[in-house]
């Protein structure tokens, strides 16, 4: 399956009986979004509680990855199948979903695709919409096999600081790359991580869509060059994922996410604010 599907592909498909949407709204966010759109959803879509339900809740730091017998337990709870074919959207259009792409990548199905554009573009359209309701759904068959390769550890990016085997792509804003924005989580420092460049996940999207294929190869091959292996990082591993798919769409194939991303770094290396 493609990375990304349009709303008209989704709404020409959304009766398929093998499709499974998934509805990745988060109700905040810390960029200053705002999400108009919260009591309502897509058709046929099934709530995926990034915040709440898969992650990893023993973590000191936001967003990590989730236990796999857990994130296969509450598949199988939203009905989801071995053969399901999944789309995943979200109301802020591309903010959260791409980050359930991965994390379905993580744990071995690539039957999966973003909706370019998420609940914005469809209601743009005149598509319909339905109030959101709490549903029960027949116990789906999901099995999870992690894919551990795409989830990059504090040590290696300590590791990587000398040899330099890949680079590390931050999707935070320039401002808190650079260390002259605060950072939402009070106590940390702003900065970066040595070697690491700086393509904040706005640069990648254009109206609430990703760019076209030319337009992310240019600012990939501008940032990174072409040779080196890329891992993405963020503030908590939320949009980094977005980047990660605008090169997967448009530049390389390269799903590696370091998943505690700033805050697991700054905490671990005490780039604190003195109180």
């Amino acid at each position: 399956m493609k990375e990304i599907v349009s709303a008209k592909w989704l709404h020409k498909n959304l009766n398929d009986p093998n499709l499974v949407l998934l509805d990745a709204s988060i109700a905040s966010s810390n960029d200053g979004k705002y999400d108009g759109a919260a009591n309502h959803t897509i058709p046929n879509s099934r709530p995926f509680d990034l915040k709440g339900v898969f992650l990893d809740t023993s973590s000191p730091f936001p967003n990590t990855v989730p236990d796999e017998k857990h994130f296969e337990h509450e598949c199988r709870k939203l009905g989801i199948k071995q053969t399901s074919r999944i789309i995943v959207f979200d109301s802020f259009g591309i903010y959260s979903s791409p980050r359930v792409w991965w994390l379905f990548h993580s744990m071995g199905h690539t039957n999966i695709a973003v909706l370019d554009g998420g609940l914005p573009i469809w209601i743009k359209m005149g598509l319909p919409t339905v109030t959101k309701s709490a549903k029960n759904y027949v116990m789906g068959d999901f099995k999870s096999q992690s894919n551990k390769q795409l989830i990059v550890k504090f040590q290696e990016i300590e590791q990587n600081i000398k040899e330099q085997k890949f680079l590390v792509v931050d999707a935070r804003s320039t401002g808190r790359f650079q260390g002259t924005a605060k950072e939402p989580r009070a106590h940390l420092q702003s900065g970066q991580i040595p070697n690491s460049v700086n393509i904040p996940y706005q640069e990648v999207l254009e109206n609430d869509t990703f760019k076209d294929k030319k337009a992310l190869k240019e600012i990939f091959e501008n940032k990174c060059g072409t040779n080196q292996e890329l891992v993405f990082s963020c503030g908590s591993g939320l949009t980094a994922c977005i980047v990660m798919l605008a090169s997967e769409i448009g530049f390389k194939k390269s799903k590696r996410i370091y998943d505690g991303s700033w805050t697991e770094w700054a905490e671990l290396k005490n780039l604190k604010i003195p109180v």
